[in-house]
């Protein structure tokens, strides 16, 4: 027996490495984005074996005019554009005014969505009201565009004595049924096989209502993720699996996680489910995806995984420093742009907007977000004023408290 050398060299690992590092200068040029305009909508009952290059391209609606073109445009009236803006500007200015107080020590944690606006405050536009969404702590934007008060989001970042949640969830960490927004978990990816089983319920219950899961790029390495994709292709639950791919995983590049695969949406055609790639700083091409998924699932035609390419412009939360990963001018050279400029620059050239208008309002609701978190302070922040009560604790847990927990709720005094 001879052994040939070529196979007794040392085994080695490839290690996937981000196209630019602190130091470098960014260069998008030569990143692959069609046209706007330019990528086809499939009917929604269209066989999915029929358009399986859409998880491969990027469906834009807004070119570099700012104009709506193509066969996904046309779907957003002007009055719901507007709306879209604005929700997006209040989305900002909660995140900008929350960092802040988190830097002053008012509370203990904050992530924001900055350059990431349009996916959530887009995506709620297509829901009806009893659709669940399995948000990650990126998706502020569901609750703010579909009208939850600020001022409890607040409470719930202060966990003061007004926290609708009692304190018994980290800050950002939100929940309302009314609102459908499923609680946040900390456990990256639970919340993608969470959805499909609500979806699943929904179904067996014979309900009309749909779900939404939510999840990073980087969290599409957990398990969690191809669990949820095998049970809802499985029995084609009505279900949209939305994947914001925003670069960056905490101190990751998307790299990572994607490993071999092409895309992210691409892995939904190794579960034989139909997959798009849209422009997540479009706020009209998110809808009109969001619209043609969520159509898909009401009509029992199953789930869609949706990845939105966006961009995290800010750090990975208020404990992260992105500098030491990536070059500080990177958010500033990324080719698809600021999604509230870009709805903006639309809604001027349709003579609904205006410069003068923009400053105006980013005023207005800058005032707005103010007033709201002085009305929170009053209730209380993290280092001051009013807290749940220790009572809280207990409550909620168990139908019948457990004779333990009476005991140490009796020794707590409450």
């Amino acid at each position: 027996m001879t052994t040939d050398p070529a196979h007794t060299s040392p085994l080695s690992l490839t290690v996937p490495e981000p196209e630019f590092r602190p130091g470098d200068k960014p260069d998008y040029s030569t990143t692959p984005i069609p046209r706007a305009g330019t990528v086809r909508r499939p009917e929604v009952d269209e066989d999915p074996e029929q358009f399986r290059e859409l998880a491969y391209t990027i469906i834009r609606v807004l070119n570099r005019k700012g104009e709506a073109v193509g066969p996904w445009a046309g779907l957003v009236d002007d009055e719901m554009a507007l709306t879209g803006l604005k929700d997006m500007m209040k989305v900002r200015a909660f995140d900008a005014r929350m960092l802040m107080a988190q830097r002053q020590g008012k509370t203990s944690f904050y992530m924001q969505c900055l350059g990431e606006e349009a996916i959530a405050c887009a995506f709620e536009k297509a829901l009806r009201p009893g659709d669940m969404n399995f948000p990650t702590y990126r998706q502020q934007g569901l609750l703010i565009s579909g009208g939850y008060p600020i001022v409890d989001m607040m409470n719930q970042i202060y966990s003061n004595e007004r926290d609708p949640l009692n304190g018994r969830q980290l800050p950002i960490m939100y929940s309302s049924k009314e609102h459908g927004f499923f609680s946040i978990s900390g456990n990256l990816g639970t919340q993608y096989p969470q959805a499909v089983g609500w979806a699943m319920a929904s179904a067996i219950s014979g309900d009309t209502k749909v779900a939404a899961g939510w999840i990073g790029d980087g969290s599409t390495a957990e398990s969690d993720f191809h669990a949820a994709l095998v049970f809802a292709s499985t029995y084609k639950a009505p279900v949209v699996l939305n994947i914001v791919n925003n670069q960056w995983a905490i101190s990751t590049f998307q790299g990572i996680a994607k490993g071999g695969s092409g895309t992210f949406a691409a892995r939904g055609h190794g579960f034989g489910i139909p997959a798009l790639r849209v422009d997540g700083n479009d706020y009209l091409a998110v809808y009109a995806v969001a619209k043609w998924a969520v159509e898909r699932a009401r009509r029992n035609l199953g789930p869609t995984v949706v990845e939105y390419v966006t961009y995290r412009v800010g750090g990975h939360s208020t404990s992260d420093d992105p500098a030491a990963y990536r070059p500080k001018e990177e958010s500033d050279v990324w080719p698809l742009g600021d999604p509230i400029e870009r709805l903006k620059n639309y809604l001027v050239g349709r003579g609904l907007w205006s410069e003068d208008r923009h400053t105006q309002y980013k005023a207005e609701v800058e005032a707005e977000i103010l007033a709201a978190q002085k009305e929170a302070e009053e209730h209380g922040t993290l280092h001051a004023g009013g807290k749940p009560s220790v009572r809280d604790m207990f409550e909620g847990v168990y139908k019948e408290m457990p004779p333990h927990l009476r005991r140490q709720r009796q020794r707590a005094g409450v």
